[in-house]
């Protein structure tokens, strides 16, 4: 009877051993525990540490509460200026409430990641290719609210989301270099141009300094001219003054039209439907000019009167016969009437 007793003892201590082993449960700190008796829902979230259920009644589910890393696949899309991208995202979130995280989804892990890759390619195409590479944090934003909206109702927080990389084609690579290369050389351009502008107006303001006081601009020439010696050549530059250049300028024009000869007494004047071209082109030259004076006045001058003999040969004055003369203004080109070299002496020779 005794043995029976211990037997029986004996095995119903093996059946709670083993009811108890079958209905002991432990849950860890991250975790969260909810109960199904027999398929459905119970009230209470089991926590963290050690729980009993009732063997092959309730079933646990534990649901993970830490926040969860979840990289995006690169999606391809089109922005809204029309270009080509692909672009790759990651998302952090947790979950919130353990009921509807089982109840309300079937895999919420997998769902997450599916709102997120929809949602991205959603927003590549509302935004353009500027706002993707220098504005993103709006993006991720955008991004952030798109996702979180349905997956609220499945128990789950989306914690942020953050784009990582965005993929060009080499062709757009190709143009923003350029066009960044443009922009740089352009800001190059304006900075000198205002460098030139300001030294422009500090020169100005030198060279005045220098007009009231001509010994400043004597040393100013005598450092340039011990800069440009300081190293050893043989080559020394001296500057030029500017204004003895116009003043050789000036003296080098031609005579003015009111000086130039006139036409001799037995030359034709030009015909009244000569054009002005062909009367600039009559012009004597100067060299002419100085010829026919000289010959002129050796016409006019009397002859010299007779001296007493002496043993030095006579150097006779040259004359030029009229005929001579009149040959000679024939053969020189025709000139202006407007011109009198001599009025008074060819008027004294006439008479």
């Amino acid at each position: 009877m005794v043995e029976e007793l211990v037997a029986a003892g004996a095995a119903l201590v093996s059946v709670g051993a083993v009811y108890a082993m079958a209905a002991a449960r432990v849950v860890k700190q991250y975790e969260r525990g909810v109960v199904l008796r027999l398929g459905r829902l119970r009230s209470g979230v089991r926590g963290p540490g050690f729980t009993l259920i009732v063997p092959f009644v309730d079933k646990l589910q534990k649901v993970n509460m830490q926040i969860v890393t979840m990289p995006v696949p690169a999606q391809d899309g089109i922005t809204r200026d029309n270009v080509t991208v692909r672009v790759d995202a990651v998302i952090y979130f947790k979950v919130v409430s353990a009921a509807d995280a089982i109840m309300r989804v079937e895999d919420y892990r997998f769902a997450v990641s599916q709102m997120a890759q929809t949602s991205l390619r959603s927003i590549i195409g509302k935004s353009e290719l500027d706002d993707l590479l220098s504005n993103r944090e709006k993006l991720n934003q955008g991004l952030e609210l798109m996702i979180d909206s349905p997956a609220v109702e499945w128990g789950v927080s989306i914690d942020r989301v953050e784009i990582k990389d965005v993929s060009l084609p080499e062709t757009m690579k190709r143009s923003m270099a350029r066009q960044a290369e443009a922009d740089r050389e352009r800001r190059a351009r304006v900075i000198n141009a205002d460098a030139e502008l300001q030294a422009s107006r500090k020169l100005a303001e030198a060279a005045k300094e220098m007009a009231d006081t001509p010994s400043a601009l004597q040393l100013r020439l005598l450092q340039t001219v011990v800069a440009v010696a300081a190293e050893k050549n043989s080559t020394l530059v001296l500057p030029f003054p500017v204004e003895l250049l116009r003043f050789l300028e000036r003296a080098q024009q031609p005579t003015p039209a009111a000086q130039q000869p006139l036409p001799s007494e037995g030359q034709s004047s030009p015909s009244e439907g000569q054009s002005a071209s062909a009367q600039q082109q009559a012009l004597l030259s100067p060299q002419l000019f100085a010829q026919l004076q000289r010959l002129l006045s050796q016409s006019q001058q009397p002859l010299p009167e007779a001296k007493e003999p002496s043993s030095e040969p006579e150097r006779s004055v040259p004359s030029m016969p009229a005929a001579g003369e009149q040959s000679m203004r024939e053969q020189l080109p025709p000139v202006l009437e407007s011109f009198d070299p001599d009025p008074e002496g060819s008027k004294s020779g006439q008479g």
